[in-house]
């Protein structure tokens, strides 16, 4: 389609192009021109595709046509006419785009042969230019993101310390906060627990990134930052179907976990997040629980495992290469307040409701949710109870709750009116009574 060659690079073509681009405004220079010349007003300089130019003028003024006028077509009210300037015009005009895309491609293979004869000089300063943008760029990025060298060593192991993501750094509006995470032949997986919303994803994701950036030859956001061998960098973060191929979301997580288990090393770095999900409760355990014992003894393989499955903090108490770590947050009345530091350990609870009720969930439905998760615990810990062979006294065991308890805790004070107040004491008191 032309528009390689850049406007100014020779005459010929720019005046080709402006031709095939700028024929209106030749005509409308040359109808003011022949408007004076033959002192006709109602003169037009016109073009349709049978005819091509013309020179339309009305009978009325008949013996004002000039001798170099040569009529092409008469019409009812109006003769039209051509002349030579014109008929050179239209010839130039009507052959001007493929004369112009023509002699465009022989500018083109002209500069292609010049280049030719001078193209490893060219192809070496385009590298070295190339390179030294990069540079430049990984330079001006150190400076202003404040990142700092990496050590690359033969040694293995992963020692970050003060480690930020860069990309929530720069969006958040909240100062980010800086985490450590330390990998060695002694400590091969850190299984990550704590709450929705608390930065487990984050921690995990900024953990790859430093390493990738460290080996792209960038300085990296971290205090130090100490690297032994990766060979590879897997992922099993976030949810999603593939609808295309007719994959559900548990098919396309167990996928891409298939592929860790079958390709990774021990010099790899892993991240898998929340495995199991995307099944029932049983068997999301189960295969969290079998892929993180796959991982740490035989893959063997540098690992962040997050999870909700408390249950796989156990694994720290059966393997000497796995440790527990938690993203930290507190209560604060009904509320919850994310840290988002990595202490040791594992988290304590996972704070759900909290985090649906500031997600917006209604209070109605946060109220009925906890009601629920005390039935739910009290009947766990009674099955547990009635399945042990030892029976003893439990200071926080709570039996049947009385009726007054029971209407106590589905008040909701705030909402009640002096009247209803009133009317719901003189009804506990009959309860208690």
């Amino acid at each position: 389609d032309g528009g390689v060659i850049a406007p100014g690079y020779h005459q010929d073509l720019d005046e080709l192009r402006n031709l095939s681009q700028n024929a209106d405004q030749f005509l409308i220079d040359m109808e003011n021109r022949e408007k004076v010349a033959t002192g006709i007003s109602t003169l037009k300089v016109n073009y349709n595709r049978v005819h091509g130019y013309y020179i339309e003028i009305s009978h009325l003024h008949v013996d004002k046509i000039p001798l170099h006028y040569t009529r092409k077509q008469t019409l009812k009210g109006a003769e039209r006419y051509i002349t030579e300037e014109l008929k050179s015009f239209e010839d130039k005009v009507l052959s001007a785009k493929d004369k112009a895309l023509s002699f465009e491609k022989f500018l083109y293979e002209e500069l292609l042969n010049t280049i030719a004869t001078a193209l490893m000089p060219l192809q070496q300063c385009a590298e070295a230019l190339a390179e030294l943008d990069v540079l430049n760029t990984f330079a001006e990025r150190a400076e202003t993101l404040n990142l700092s060298p990496p050590t690359l060593t033969s040694i293995s192991g992963i020692n970050i310390e003060g480690g930020r993501h860069l990309v929530i750094e720069q969006v958040s509006d909240i100062p980010f906060v800086p985490n450590d995470l330390n990998f060695s032949n002694q400590r091969k997986m850190l299984v990550v627990t704590g709450p929705n919303m608390g930065g487990k994803s984050t921690y995990m994701r900024q953990a790859a990134l430093i390493v990738l950036i460290a080996h792209i030859g960038c300085y990296v956001p971290a205090k130090q930052f100490t690297c032994g061998p990766i060979d590879k960098i897997f992922t099993r973060i976030g949810a999603s179907d593939d609808l295309s191929s007719g994959r559900s979301t548990f098919m396309v997580e167990m996928s891409e976990t298939a592929n860790i288990l079958h390709n990774a090393t021990e010099k790899s770095l892993i991240l898998m997040d929340e495995i199991g999900r995307g099944t029932s409760t049983f068997d999301g355990l189960s295969l969290a629980w079998a892929c993180a014992d796959h991982l740490a003894k035989q893959t063997k393989a540098f690992t962040l495992f997050a999870t909700h499955y408390f249950e796989l903090t156990t694994l720290a108490d059966e393997q000497d290469i796995i440790f527990n770590v938690h993203l930290d947050a507190m209560e604060h009345g009904d509320k919850i307040i994310f840290l988002h530091a990595v202490k040791d350990g594992p988290a304590n609870q996972s704070y759900g409701l909290q985090v649906a009720a500031l997600a917006g969930v209604p209070r109605s439905v946060i109220e009925k949710a906890k009601t629920k998760l005390r039935h739910l615990e009290d009947h766990a810990y009674k099955e547990q109870q009635n399945s042990s062979d030892v029976k003893q006294l439990d200071l926080f065991s709570s039996a049947d709750d009385h009726p007054a308890v029971t209407l106590l805790e589905d008040i909701l004070p705030d909402e009640l009116s002096p009247k209803q107040a009133l009317e719901l004491l003189y009804q506990l008191k009959t309860l208690v009574s």
